[in-house]
């Protein structure tokens, strides 16, 4: 019970990490309306999750044994949410790079010390299997990240252009009806 538990845990923060890593390459033009950005400058997005990522995967084994696998796997499941909840939260590009920075550090030690994690629970001869069970949701995530990425980052832009629209038809300034506009925008398209 514990050890399927503890498949499920892993699985489906893998499941998150490759999501995540995929999910905005579509929706970088509409979190660059949405922040007043060019799409170019959105690239230093995905370069901060992946150059995180890259630096700190290769200490993670050791930070698992001097500190223990749950505290650590736990630290990281929740840096990595708490890296998404900051990305919805931004309201500037450097705010939204720094809160990826954030992700990165929790996506870093997912996977490896998740592994870890099932590495020592299981025997060698259900070890396989159990990774394989692992490995399912990781492979459906990078599927899924660019379709829903773009799905978020069009109904993100109709709701922009929407909410222009009124604001120039209106003669009024919005206010924070746009900026919840863009806040919203950016969450679905950053988490």
């Amino acid at each position: 019970m514990a050890s399927e538990r503890l498949l499920w845990l892993v699985a489906v923060g893998f499941f998150m990490q490759t999501l995540d890593a995929t999910i905005l390459n579509t929706a970088l033009p509409s979190m660059a309306a949405s922040l007043g950005e060019s799409p170019l400058q959105m690239q230093s997005v995905i370069v901060a999750y992946a150059l995180t990522t890259a630096m700190l995967i290769p200490a993670t084994g050791w930070v698992a044994d001097r500190f223990g696998t749950r505290r650590i796997y736990t630290a990281a499941m929740a840096l990595f949410v708490l890296g998404s909840v900051l990305c919805a939260l931004a309201p500037s590009l450097q705010f939204l790079v720094g809160a990826r920075v954030v992700q990165g550090v929790g996506g870093a030690m997912m996977l490896p010390v998740g592994r870890l994690a099932v590495l020592r629970a299981y025997p060698r001869d259900a070890f396989i299997r159990a990774m394989s069970f692992i490995a399912i949701p990781g492979q459906v995530g990078p599927l899924l990240g660019p379709a829903l990425g773009g799905l978020a980052g069009g109904i993100c832009l109709l709701a922009l252009d929407f909410l222009d629209q009124c604001a120039r038809r209106g003669g009024r300034h919005l206010g924070g009806l746009a900026l919840d506009a863009q806040v919203g925008c950016t969450a679905a398209t950053a988490v």
